[in-house]
């Protein structure tokens, strides 16, 4: 794994993980945008372009708004492209399969942001009370920096989901290589159907909209009635 492109992707992990949230809110957290960005700072950007494809879906309708707390699908996104481009001549996979199975090991190791997430958002409480209290004082400058250190609490927080996915996703495939290459090699096109599928469906169970099944199937159906004509 070279440290050059582990440096670059955890950059990365950082600046889309701060945009998730806390500042910037330019929309490179999403993972359609973040993966691609990885991609291509690693040298392989469709590699990218394929775990954003796969991952955006599945959680567009849970955003981290307000109090909620969803998956760190930023830092699932950033992890699977950086361990598919760096394990794939390691362990010998195509390229789609490899995609696949390195975002199928992301995915519930980005539950561990939600756990990094909650800390910075309760160091930040604490950092609150302490601003409020040097605000009586006229502190201004002190508020600042605590200012600061609350945006570098949530970079701290990107970064450690990052690392968790990159080190624990590159034990854990290279450990399970040996008995999920040829599986996942021989169905990676059902896999990647299946990941827009129920990306789709889950995000059709979000929306609150009356009758949206008949929507669905009037959409769909006129989608094709399009790709039929032109």
């Amino acid at each position: 794994m070279p440290v050059s492109d582990f440096l670059m992707a955890g950059g990365i992990a950082v600046l889309a993980g701060l945009d998730r949230t806390a500042a910037f809110q330019f929309m490179i957290s999403r993972p359609i945008v973040a993966a691609p960005l990885t991609g291509w700072l690693l040298g392989a950007p469709l590699v990218g372009l394929q775990v954003g494809i796969l991952v955006e879906l599945l959680w567009l309708g849970r955003l981290p708004v307000g109090a909620a707390i969803p998956p760190d699908d930023t830092q699932v996104a950033v992890g699977s492209t950086f361990l598919a481009i760096t394990l794939g001549p390691l362990l010998g996979m195509p390229g789609p399969s490899l995609t696949v199975l390195c975002t199928l090991v992301a995915m519930p190791l980005g539950m561990i942001g939600q756990l990094f997430d909650r800390l910075a958002r309760h160091w930040n409480g604490k950092l609150l009370t302490r601003a409020a209290d040097l605000l009586a004082q006229g502190t201004r400058e002190k508020v600042e920096r605590k200012h600061l250190w609350g945006l570098m609490h949530f970079a701290i927080a990107s970064l450690a989901t990052f690392v968790v996915i990159a080190g624990a996703g590159s034990l854990l495939l290279h450990f399970l290589a040996p008995w999920v290459v040829a599986p996942v090699a021989e169905s990676a096109g059902r896999l990647r159907l299946l990941f827009p599928l129920v990306g789709a469906a889950v995000l059709l169970g979000t929306m609150n909209v009356r009758r949206v099944v008949p929507l669905f199937g009037i959409s769909f159906t006129a989608a094709l009635l399009l790709f039929w004509v032109f």
